[in-house]
């Protein structure tokens, strides 16, 4: 949740959910911003102060004149250095929902010390297979120590979503940390193999998800390095027939699989942290390792449905030169007991992202490739810093980071977590606005092929 940290540092606008596919609308609207704006926008951050060797510090984005008689209004908006915003393209896909293409007007806010300290983001896009849609985004970083975002959006066929976080305490000065997440998604692209970690993509079926969240983690710190934390979550899931013609439904193909229809989970988790990173979004030395149990239940803390968790999540970062970091990855994950687990709650392996507790990337499947009841995934890459320039009043590093993915699911205690493991082989390309901002696109490739990642914030 939070961590000892040198500067400003982004929120993360990753939903928590263990559903894979919900509330997932990746965008990598910040890195084409500021990796593709042409170097007159900087005049619109800078005022003149009448010397010509001395610049007054900058300021919110203006606004810029209308267009000059003659000027053609396409040329107008899409130029960054006329525009009354940043027109960004977007473009992205993924393996589960496809490609999505559209336009994302970016205004930013930045403060005296040119840090991004808002983005007001909406977008309209076009997928093939929801049809058109629009979103609305604010990622406001009230300081080092206080941000939030809010995500709200609709497509013209079953997708929908409303996404609210708000964090304080993040650099654990103080004795309490608390992340609160509010959260809403009808998602139609998630997909279910079945339980297994040899499952066939002959078995591919598709549902619709419709998903609500409330969660709350509270975290005592002992120091800037130890952090107690708790975490409470409510989810309510209703598991529909599935919206693309060419897959089938998860009815249809598993039909008495557990987790189908509506159902309800609390969720309750301890854990221990111990977190040494010199930066929360942006590291480049130190680790961060979290011991972590919990219960869950479908009604609450204790009902017959119970069910125990325990695992172990590291991250690790090791400078090798100036322009050069090792960053590793970790996550072991155990379902305990034999009774009945939610398809969507066993652990999960596939994606772009991980997060604790929950989805491990394989950056060659789609989220939620392989399920069962246990986890072991592991990743490291090697980030390489090839290029900086200035770019809308801040320094922009441009990274290439070769990685490799391996990861397993099994559903006895007993078994080797390190046999038969799924690999993912890549590189990933990575725009950093420090100290608040990461955008990434990365490419892998594994048994089924290659598939394209893209989002805010490092993948671990």
């Amino acid at each position: 949740m939070t961590s000892k940290a040198a500067g400003r540092s982004a929120l993360a606008p990753r939903p928590t959910s263990r559903l894979p596919g919900v509330a997932s609308q990746r965008f990598a609207f910040l890195v084409a911003a500021i990796l593709f704006l042409s170097p007159a926008s900087r005049a619109d951050t800078e005022q003149d102060t009448g010397d010509p060797g001395v610049k007054a510090p900058p300021g919110p984005i203006q606004v810029p004149p209308p267009p000059a008689p003659g000027t053609s209004w396409w040329k107008y908006w899409l130029d960054p250095s006329t525009a009354p915003f940043l027109p960004v393209p977007l473009i992205s896909t993924d393996p589960n929902s496809g490609p999505t293409v559209g336009l994302i007007p970016v205004w930013l806010k930045i403060d005296d010390n040119n840090d991004i300290t808002r983005i007001i983001a909406p977008d309209v896009l076009y997928n093939p297979h929801f049809g058109f849609g629009a979103h609305g985004r604010i990622y406001s970083y009230e300081s080092s120590d206080t941000q939030f975002s809010v995500t709200a959006g609709v497509k013209e066929r079953v997708e929908r979503e409303a996404d609210f976080e708000y964090q304080l305490g993040r650099l654990r000065q103080s004795n309490w940390s608390i992340n609160t997440s509010l959260i809403f998604d009808r998602s139609g692209s998630p997909r279910f193999y079945g339980i297994g970690n040899n499952t066939r993509n002959s078995a591919e079926t598709n549902y619709t998800a419709e998903h609500e969240l409330a969660q709350i983690q509270i975290g005592y710190n002992f120091n800037h390095d130890w952090q107690l934390q708790y975490t409470a979550r409510f989810q309510d899931i209703d598991v529909l027939p599935g919206t693309f013609s060419d897959v089938p439904s998860i009815q249809t193909r598993f039909p008495t699989i557990d987790g189908l229809h509506t159902n309800r989970e609390m969720l309750n988790r301890l854990g221990l942290v111990y977190d040494t990173r010199d930066d929360i979004v942006i590291p480049s030395r130190g680790m961060k390792w979290e011991i972590f149990s919990g219960v869950a239940g479908s009604n609450g803390l204790f009902t017959d449905s119970l069910y125990t968790e325990a695992g172990i999540d590291g991250r690790i970062f090791c400078p090798v030169s100036t322009d050069y970091v090792i960053a590793g990855h970790t996550e072991l994950h155990y379902l305990l007991g034999s009774r009945p687990v939610p398809f969507w709650e066993l652990s999960n392996l596939g994606g772009g992202e991980s997060d604790i507790g929950g989805a491990q990337q394989l950056r060659s499947f789609g989220q939620g490739r392989y399920y069962d009841r246990d986890i072991f995934a592991a990743s490291v890459e090697l980030r390489h810093k090839v290029y900086t320039f200035n770019a809308v009043t801040t320094a922009l590093d441009i990274e290439v980071a070769p990685f490799i993915d391996v990861g397993r699911v099994f559903s006895q205690a007993g078994t080797s977590p390190v046999d038969h493991m799924h690999q993912a082989y890549g590189v990933g390309f990575r725009g950093v606005a420090r100290p608040s901002v990461v955008g990434y696109v990365d490419i892998g490739v594994g048994s089924d092929g290659a598939a394209v990642f893209t989002g805010l914030n490092y993948p671990f």
